[in-house]
């Protein structure tokens, strides 16, 4: 079966750039926290290792190096043992801290209505979440197509994630009457395919031509029961200027990830940095400051990450003081111990 490119349903968010290159808002990490509580595991040493730290209060503008987040889903995957990890992600997957999302789904007049949610995922949720409607040929199918470089097919976890979370959202809205008829997957059959049906409700395939899930033509436009059209209108609203804001990263995030991924940066002063985003040094500062931060504040938030990462991975403590450009390790420590209240060894071993 082809994938054709009519009805495209979503987002003119586009990325141009690598997976390594990208980062995705922490939004659903409290998703993957309670998917790994229900598999018998604690996330949260997981995260430290990669030097993730989930911030609630800040959670909305948080983002998640793409590249340390398919680390802990490989470490996550491992742990879980029996239960594959993506299936719990997707199926437990809420908007608790998207209210406004989840009025809009949950006011919707139609299938077809609530689907416009899909144009927003990739800003607020993950921009490797791009998906459309396709009705033009014989199966009408919501296709899931890739945004950016994503990982081989044969490690199919995010399409597993994302129609876990579509058959739940849709079965939720519509029950019986959702008319989803089969799931399509790129991915020859993994060595846990049996679980995919069971899991699922659906006949599956493997090796087609795209990630779709195929449904009833009509079926999205079947009435549903919770429309409510005062509360949807204001929810569409507030979840459009949400996404407007989220689709500018804000410089602070810029200078943050350039910090992460070009350590030697750390010990080249403001001036480096400026010239790295083509920016002069006093423009650099004056933007920092409208932002209500300083560059001296971003080095440290760089360090500190980098620092926990290095930490999780058993570097030497000399060598991670040396790589973060600390004149010894003491200074390191005396840093670390500010950062976090523990000293490097200390944090090391509450990690494991």
């Amino acid at each position: 079966m082809a994938c054709s490119k009519t009805l495209e349903t979503v987002s003119n968010y586009t990325l141009s750039i690598h997976m390594s290159e990208l980062s995705i808002p922490a939004i659903a990490l409290p998703s993957w926290m309670k998917a790994a509580a229900r598999c018998g595991f604690n996330v949260e040493p997981i995260l430290a290792a990669e030097g993730i730290e989930l911030d609630l209060i800040h959670l909305q503008d948080s983002r998640v190096p793409m590249a340390a987040l398919d680390r802990v889903l490989e470490r996550c995957i491992t742990r879980a043992g029996d239960v594959h990890f993506p299936f719990v992600v997707g199926e437990i997957f809420a908007f608790e801290y998207l209210p406004d999302v989840e009025t809009y789904l949950t006011t919707s007049a139609s299938l077809r209505d609530a689907a416009k949610v899909l144009e927003w995922l990739p800003a607020l949720v993950n921009p490797m979440i791009h998906a459309r409607l396709d009705e033009s040929g014989e199966h009408a199918m919501l296709e899931l197509r890739a945004g950016v470089d994503l990982p081989t097919p044969e490690r199919p976890y995010h399409a597993e994630m994302f129609f876990a979370s579509i058959l739940k959202f849709g079965r939720m809205l519509a029950g019986a009457n959702a008319g989803f008829k089969a799931l399509h997957f790129r991915h020859a059959p993994p060595s846990y395919a049996d679980k995919y049906e069971p899991f699922f409700g659906l006949p599956v395939r493997f090796g087609q031509t795209c990630d779709a899930l195929l449904y009833e033509p009509g079926a999205l436009d079947a009435p549903l029961d919770c429309d409510f059209p005062t509360l949807h209108r204001q929810a569409e609203a507030l979840v459009t200027q949400r996404v407007a804001q989220h689709r500018q990263q804000s410089l602070s995030d810029d200078v943050l990830t350039l910090l992460k991924r070009q350590p030697e940066l750390l010990n080249g002063g403001l001036d480096a940095v400026a010239d790295k985003l083509a920016l002069g040094a006093r423009t650099l500062q004056r933007r920092l400051r409208a932002e209500n931060t300083q560059f001296a504040e971003l080095v440290d938030q760089a360090r500190y990450q980098l620092a926990k990462r290095m930490i999780g991975q058993a570097r030497d403590f000399e060598n991670i003081a040396e790589a973060l450009h600390f004149s010894d390790r003491r200074s390191f420590t005396r840093a670390f111990k500010r950062w976090s209240g523990q000293t490097p060894r200390q944090y090391r071993a509450a990690s494991k």
